[in-house]
């Protein structure tokens, strides 16, 4: 679907570009673009090579399970149906403190390890559990502490005060998390988005049957 979103974009580009007779001005548009583009992904290599060498000695030195200890009274109300020494807890404790850092491409691999992780304790393959929307609701929102990357883009465009944005990232993405955790928490209230004891019963058969094809 993105795939034909973005070939949208460029057609749209080219007819309109074409119409006005400034055709030859969107081929130059393209072309310095993507110069400006690599540019600013080779200036963020040394901001995620920084924060994702700091995460991978917090991770080897056992920080993250202090810090998945540390936030256990949290995780209970958050997620009260995983175990608190799931291997979920400390994946989604290293997917969160990357986006706190504001390192979302580098939360994105921790984000898919938590979710494989809670998929493993889903009753109902083909249905997200409570815990698992939670997450996502968590993860979309994602309080971010320090806007790692986007301040990084700000030095490689030449801010002369690319760090000015952190007070504001905060502020937004602070109630950016707390509606859609609290919305979350809401609509799984709801009898419409809970899981029928029926679907249960068919989806444990589903898992049994193909255990037994599988044997």
């Amino acid at each position: 679907m993105l795939n034909y979103i973005w070939l949208g974009l460029m057609a749209i580009a080219i007819i309109v570009g074409a119409l006005n007779g400034r055709l030859p001005e969107v081929t130059n548009a393209a072309f310095e673009y993507a110069e400006i583009s690599v540019n600013i992904a080779i200036g963020l290599i040394g901001i995620m090579a920084l924060w994702l060498g700091i995460m991978k000695i917090a991770e080897e030195a056992g920080l993250v399970r202090l810090l998945a200890r540390a936030i256990r009274p949290i995780s209970k109300r958050l997620f009260p149906e995983i175990p608190s020494e799931h291997p979920a807890i400390g994946a989604m404790v290293l997917n969160i403190a990357a986006n706190w850092l504001g390192l979302s491409n580098a939360a994105t691999p921790l984000g898919l390890k938590a979710m494989e992780e809670l998929q493993k304790l889903n009753p109902t393959r083909d249905t997200a559990t409570n815990a698992m929307a939670t997450f996502l609701a968590l993860n979309t929102g994602s309080i971010t502490l320090i806007p790692a990357t986007i301040i990084g883009v700000r030095v490689s465009l030449g801010s002369s005060n690319p760090t000015e944005i952190i007070g504001t990232t905060i502020f937004a993405s602070a109630c950016a998390t707390v509606f859609a955790v609290s919305a979350t928490k809401l609509l799984q209230r709801l009898p419409a988005f809970k899981i029928k004891e029926e679907d249960l019963k068919k989806a444990s058969e589903n898992d049994q049957s193909k255990t037994e094809e599988a044997d």
